[in-house]
């Protein structure tokens, strides 16, 4: 394998842009699902299971970019870690969007619509920054809001689990829906784990 000397490659800024992309994908399906019945829901996952398809692959091509680079734009071990954790918040939106399709909820309470409406924000946010890794510059107020979108997801969720097992609910839809609710506030961990690192990756560089 040839290993690429000068420049520095710098297609792992246009990677981690893509990625980013994908995310905002991934969050407007599942603002869709939300609007959907459950005939539509499964169509919607599919959808869902492509874009989590395609995230791996921007992952993988990483990877293997990062294989092969012998200098890089910023570390190796962050650069990984970067790739690692955009694919992680998607496999989490995945994850939730089958949920919802093979437990055939029948109507979600509407503070799941407020995690989603987060995570879109988040999801729009981090596709607003990765280009600025470029530069490293006007970052500090992408991994603020994020952070700040991250502690309002975790207040929704909180009156989500009440709510839950409030005794509006059987066992057994408790059960389903602690799971969906769960997996959308992984997703938003997720976030604010990108951000972190976004944080972490231009301390390091300035």
């Amino acid at each position: 394998m040839r290993l690429r000397l000068t420049p520095k490659e710098t297609s792992f800024y246009d990677l981690f842009a893509k990625a980013a992309d994908n995310l905002v994908v991934g969050a407007g399906l599942l603002t869709e699902l939300l609007g959907a019945d459950k005939a539509e829901r499964t169509a919607i996952a599919e959808r869902m299971r492509d874009a989590e398809h395609a995230s791996d692959e921007i992952t993988h091509t990483i990877y293997r970019q990062l294989n092969s680079s012998f200098i890089t734009p910023f570390d190796r071990e962050d650069i990984y870690m970067l790739a690692s954790l955009l694919d992680d918040v998607m496999d989490e939106m995945d994850a939730a969007a089958d949920l919802v399709s093979l437990y055939q909820i029948d109507v979600l309470p509407q503070g799941v619509s407020d995690q989603v409406d987060v995570l879109v924000r988040a999801a729009d946010l981090t596709a607003e920054a990765m280009p600025r890794l470029r530069t490293m510059k006007d970052l500090r107020d992408y991994w603020i809001e994020v952070n700040r979108l991250e502690n309002q997801a975790d207040q929704v969720y909180r009156k989500l689990l009440a709510h839950l097992f409030s005794g509006e609910y059987d066992a057994i839809t408790v059960l389903k829906l602690k799971e969906v609710v769960d997996t959308l506030e992984q997703a938003a961990d997720g976030f604010e784990h990108v951000a972190n690192t976004v944080e972490t990756i231009t301390v390091k560089e300035s």
